[in-house]
């Protein structure tokens, strides 16, 4: 009887009045994903399977085939239009899982239909651009988020805690290592934004996050030594870069877009009072010792297999600050300090010399 009374009364009040009702009457956020690649795919798969306090209210993707849409995920709204479901009055947020170079157009969007928004890394390739949509954003009331989900992995996120608890003392070195198992198609690379942008920029937030320092300069190197189509793409497979902080110490970052044993994931912390190891994520953690060696498994070999619980909690994260109105856990000065040392970097390898921030 009630629940009856209540539906009729909301049919007679203007769209957006009702959804913004229904929305609160649930207690969940309505989420509208943009993109069904590999990252949109793992998102939509967390938030079909029961991230509190959120569900998904539409998805769109340029060229799903609808139909395929419908028989792997349900009857749900689907369009192939970005723009109808980001202006659905259902929806109250917006995940952003697409090419990089689409980012900035959709966020915009976004931000004028009011709508919080959760958008894969980077935000633009230009800084400018990302200046200027997080302005919008703060003008709008409109909670934006990049995904950064490296800072929620366990294992980073305990040597983060041991570390700010003193446990080894004052910081002054970190060495991060992050491997591919195997180089991307050409065609992403192309729109990638640069091994800086799109890769590197992971280890750059890592850095700062850990350290909870400013970089004050980059140094970095690169060359094309696995595959020449990623340097006839315009982009470097193998990266030394060096960051110094505001209090002289240092990260230590390698990167490579091929590694022939699998997703090559690890950090070390050092300290005057010791260290911090993290190491790969092995498919098993038996050791086998004989006659010829010590043989372990090899590392898992993808970000969806080493990541799984990071990218589910970085969006309970996200959800959790829309529904009740808090702080994100990347800020936006966190998402410009990361762009900003992968400018810094790309201008450092190609003059060859330390970029000062």
């Amino acid at each position: 009887m009630y629940g009856i009374v209540i539906y009729l009364a909301i049919e007679q009040l203007p769209v957006t009045v009702a959804s913004i009702f229904l929305m609160t009457y649930n207690s969940r956020v309505n989420i509208a994903l943009i993109g069904l690649g590999r990252m949109g795919k793992i998102h939509l798969s967390h938030l079909l399977n029961g991230i509190p306090g959120a569900a998904i209210a539409a998805v769109s993707d340029t060229v799903y085939p609808e139909d395929n849409f419908r028989s792997e995920f349900g009857g749900f709204l689907f369009s192939n239009n970005p723009e109808a479901v980001i202006n659905n009055p259902g929806v109250a947020a917006v995940v952003i899982c697409t090419p990089t170079s689409s980012h900035a157009e959709l966020v915009e969007k976004s931000i004028e239909a009011g709508k919080h928004i959760f958008c894969e890394k980077p935000l633009d390739l230009s800084l400018e651009v990302t200046r200027e949509l997080l302005r919008k954003a703060e003008v709008a009331d409109v909670k934006l988020m990049l995904g950064f989900n490296r800072r929620f992995d366990p294992d980073f996120l305990q040597a983060r805690q041991s570390a700010a608890a003193g446990r080894i003392g004052n910081l002054q070195i970190i060495k991060i290592t992050n491997r591919d198992p195997a180089i991307p198609p050409v065609e992403f690379i192309k729109n990638s934004g640069g091994m800086f942008m799109d890769f590197s920029i992971h280890d750059f937030d890592m850095a700062r996050y850990i350290m909870n320092k400013k970089v004050v300069e980059v140094f970095a190197k690169g060359l094309v030594f696995m595959d020449k189509a990623v340097g006839e793409a315009g982009d470097i497979d193998t990266a030394l870069i060096t960051l110094t902080f505001e209090d002289g110490t240092y990260a230590v970052i390698d990167n490579s877009r091929k590694a022939v044993y699998g997703y090559d994931q690890r950090l070390e912390i050092f300290g005057d009072g010791g260290m911090i190891q993290v190491d790969n994520t092995l498919y098993n953690r038996n050791s086998v010792f004989d006659a010829e060696g010590i043989h372990q498994a090899l590392p898992l070999n993808s970000f969806t297999e080493r990541y799984t619980s990071s990218y589910r909690k970085e969006m309970e994260l996200f959800v959790e600050a829309v529904r009740n109105n808090t702080s994100l856990p990347v800020s936006s000065e966190d998402i410009i300090m990361a762009t900003t040392i992968a400018y810094a970097a790309q201008k450092s390898m190609k003059e060859k010399r330390p970029v000062s921030i």
